[in-house]
């Protein structure tokens, strides 16, 4: 599992300074579909741990790919329209509703040795997807591509935002990793905790709804402050009210502010900051650096306050990571 994190790391960097190479990303998203649902056929074969490590390294190599550059295509073609990127981003998180209900339904029918199985028509369906995307024409010269990308990315706002976006997903690392063993320790049965990580979805559904209006009244700058301090009171919350239920359900909701709203200002500020021929190797960066190695940290180091002290303590240390996300923000993002 591990290997989702490395990979998400590199790969995406690769993919995306292709992308902008080539000038055609919606070809690298099929290579990327096409290369990854045949490297998932490899899990069918069970072919122990050292070739299963092989073929996770294979799959999440292309399955990395996809989604970073979806996320330069769909801004280019909403071009003016750019702020209503989160009324399409939404359909990823309805769609991860419907693949975890669908999913468990069928796994309490059928042997759990079929799952690899289920998921082949997803793989297909994205495949499919990728063919249903026009092309288009290159949306930068080859030859210029380089042009401009250090020189942008070494500015102070941006910076700021690579730097606060890495330790915003630090804080997530104890989220991800062991929120639902936190909730089990305070006694929450499976279907509560459950429920609890669908409402933080739900949650991230309506601010992606919503998200234009926020875009088109407030700044990236103050939206990224008001973010973060919900962020801060979400940890703050979880790791010392959990026995209260509805203190909980409260802070599931602001998964809104701490992932949707911070990614959806994340995509319009490197849009915005990067000229087109740099956005895919921009939109990789940010995957690689955040969700990447940001995410890894924060789960490493949340695994040693766990073992050290309790799961409490991580989220605690979670909160120590948006204070000063917060701080970096404040300072670095004055001019955005």
């Amino acid at each position: 599992m591990a290997t989702i994190q490395a990979t998400k790391i590199v790969a995406p960097n690769l993919w995306g300074w292709l992308g902008d190479r080539s000038g055609r990303p919606v070809y690298l998203v099929r290579i990327g579909a096409f290369g990854g649902g045949l490297c998932f056929l490899g899990v069918l074969l069970e072919p122990g741990f050292w070739g299963l490590l092989v073929v996770m390294l294979a799959f999440t190599f292309f399955w990395n790919a996809v989604l970073p550059l979806y996320e330069v295509i769909t801004l280019s073609r909403l071009g003016e329209d750019r702020h209503r990127y989160g009324q399409i981003r939404l359909w990823g998180s309805v769609g991860f509703i419907v693949a975890v209900g669908a999913l468990g339904a069928l796994l309490d029918l059928v042997p759990l040795s079929l799952f690899p199985w289920l998921l082949l028509p997803i793989f297909a369906g994205l495949i499919a997807s990728g063919w249903m995307v026009e092309a288009g024409k290159p949306v930068a010269d080859s030859q210029h591509h380089a042009r401009g990308f250090w020189p942008a990315l070494w500015c102070g706002p941006v910076l700021a935002f690579l730097v606060m976006s890495f330790l915003l997903q630090v804080s997530h690392g104890a989220y991800y990793t062991f929120l639902s063993i936190h909730l089990e320790q305070h006694g929450y049965d499976k279907t509560a905790i459950g429920l609890l990580w669908s409402l933080g979805v739900l949650a991230e559904i309506a601010v992606f709804l919503g998200m234009h209006r926020f875009l088109g009244r407030f700044s990236i700058r103050h939206i990224a402050l008001v973010a973060l301090g919900l962020t801060l009171l979400r940890w703050l919350l979880i790791a010392e009210a959990t026995d209260s239920l509805v203190v909980l359900i409260f802070a599931q909701t602001l998964h809104a502010a701490s992932y949707a709203a911070m990614h959806a200002i994340s995509v319009q500020f490197l849009h915005q900051t990067f000229k087109p021929q740099h956005h895919g190797q921009a939109q990789a960066l940010y995957s690689g650096l955040t969700f990447g190695a940001g995410g890894a940290l924060g789960a490493w180091i949340s695994g040693y306050l766990v073992t050290d002290f309790s799961t409490s303590m991580a989220f605690l240390g979670s909160a120590m990571a948006i204070v000063i996300a917060l701080l970096v923000a404040a300072l670095g993002f004055r001019r955005v």
